[in-house]
């Protein structure tokens, strides 16, 4: 006997029990061509899940659209450089995943702020393992046991530029 597929509102329903879309969030049932998460191939599968979040969202994303040249030898070439994981175009915004071992952790951490001082114009936001799994779980993208032994609540998805560090004082101005 062949099974009849829901129909539409039978999806929906199903979706709302589920907790449903969002306001401006896509709707993958009515969607009938591939989805950008799905198009593109990806380095880490953290980059792939949280494509998926922002596709879900509606939100606008680039995959690895720009390197920053962080620093050059003496006839100008790359000796080092830095590629953010995403690029969201509404928010102006560049996004660094970080869900692996300490020491890239470092190392990533220290070229987003190399990047901060060459171009303070480019906003960077790094999202840490923690950060990463929280947003896993809020989103039904994975079960909570992922975030045994991670320390903290699930914090919101803040993609609004961060405030511009204070302007430093000068130890003249602070004598007078």
């Amino acid at each position: 006997m062949r099974q009849r597929a829901p129909s539409a509102a039978g999806r929906r329903r199903g979706a709302e029990r589920f907790a449903g879309p969002r306001a401006g969030a896509v709707d993958f049932a009515s969607v009938s061509e591939p989805l950008p998460h799905e198009q593109v191939r990806f380095a880490h599968n953290s980059e792939r899940q949280f494509a998926k979040l922002l596709d879900f969202y509606g939100i606008a994303w680039e995959y690895e659209p720009r390197t920053f040249t962080l620093e050059a030898d003496r006839d100008g070439n790359p000796v080092q450089a830095f590629t953010p994981d995403f690029y969201l175009p509404a928010y102006d915004t560049f996004i660094e995943i970080t869900t692996l071992n300490q020491k890239l952790v470092t190392k990533k951490n220290r070229k987003a702020r190399r990047l901060r001082e060459l171009h303070p114009e480019v906003q960077i936001k790094v999202f840490y393992q923690r950060d990463y799994l929280h947003l896993l779980v809020k989103y039904g993208l994975e079960p909570p046991s992922q975030l045994a032994g991670i320390p903290g609540d699930p914090q919101p998805l803040d993609l609004l530029p961060s405030p511009p560090p204070p302007p430093p004082t000068s130890s003249a101005a602070e004598s007078a």
